[in-house]
């Protein structure tokens, strides 16, 4: 099924009419959000799940409330605040991220998409969502839930390929409405189908807006013929001692003597070793002379 076989203004109506009534309450959804807001949100969002994310969300914003804030700040203060969102080095990049814009733009967020592009550590995803939730501007939003909405609603396949394609792109671009307001409701809106009802393990199709019109339904749902998706693990991995000192350094009010780090992964001296080598190369940890070390100041 294609593209062109999907009837869109019926698309569009069923998902926004699905949409205003099934959303969810999140403060960065809210119109008193910020664009900076709308921001962190995104930084957070990333591969870490809403309930996680909202208190974070609400601790950030409290203690820096615009970009100026946050660059005022100690990048290792991102660190400290990030506490288990995982994937911290997006801490450095949120930091990094508001310097460039106290220092390009007074301290805004940028409102095209071009300058969001140009900012450290943001990407085609990031710059796209910002433009659009946080400024209203139209632009093609496509995350992990959009892609596997529309490998089955358009393309028949149970999932989205492993890597983003071009294609993908420019089909989400030919569904996207014309006017801003109903494209920035409409990714959203998408997104939030994928999150909800659009499940990847356990879709609910029977309460599915657009259950009629999905190719991968009226096939009879065929299995995933692609390759193999491996789960992340987690117990006794390197993510996990890295996790594990990064605990120290951000409960302590000081620098850590190497002793007390050695005691928060004693049983595989060399994997912690190598660990925190891969802490301090990424910008997450200070080293001091005396064998001390610091969140980055």
């Amino acid at each position: 099924m294609s593209s062109a076989a999907v009837p869109t203004p019926v698309l569009h109506e069923q998902v926004l009419d699905w949409y205003a009534i099934a959303q969810r309450d999140l403060p960065w959804r809210s119109p008193d959000a910020t664009p900076w807001g709308v921001f962190v949100s995104e930084v957070m969002l990333q591969q870490t799940p809403v309930a996680r994310v909202e208190p974070v969300w609400h601790a950030w914003l409290t203690r820096w409330p615009t970009p100026a804030d946050l660059a005022a700040d100690a990048p290792g203060e991102a660190v400290r605040a990030w506490g288990r969102l995982g994937y911290p080095r997006r801490a450095l990049r949120l930091h990094a991220a508001a310097t460039a814009m106290v220092e390009r733009h007074g301290g805004e967020v940028p409102g095209s998409h071009e300058e969001l592009l140009d900012l450290p550590g943001v990407g085609t995803y990031t710059a796209a969502a910002v433009a659009s939730f946080g400024f209203g501007l139209r632009a093609t939003v496509v995350d992990t839930n959009v892609r596997r909405v529309f490998a089955r609603l358009v393309q028949g396949r149970a999932q989205a390929s492993p890597s983003l394609t071009r294609s993908e792109m420019d089909l989400a671009t030919s569904l996207l409405p014309a006017d801003a307001d109903r494209a920035r409701t409409w990714s959203v809106g998408v997104m939030e189908l994928g999150a909800l009802t659009c499940t990847a393990r356990a879709p609910r199709c029977a309460d599915c807006p657009v259950a009629e019109l999905c190719a991968w339904r009226l096939a009879g749902h065929p299995a995933y013929d692609g390759p193999a998706r491996k789960g992340q693990a987690w117990h006794g991995t390197d993510r996990q001692a890295r996790g594990a000192l990064l605990r120290v350094l951000r409960e302590a009010t000081g620098p850590v003597d190497g002793e007390d780090l050695a005691r928060a992964w004693p049983d595989e001296p060399a994997q912690r070793d190598r660990c925190l080598d891969s802490l301090v190369a990424d910008g997450l940890v200070e080293p001091l002379s005396g064998n001390r070390f610091r969140l980055p100041a």
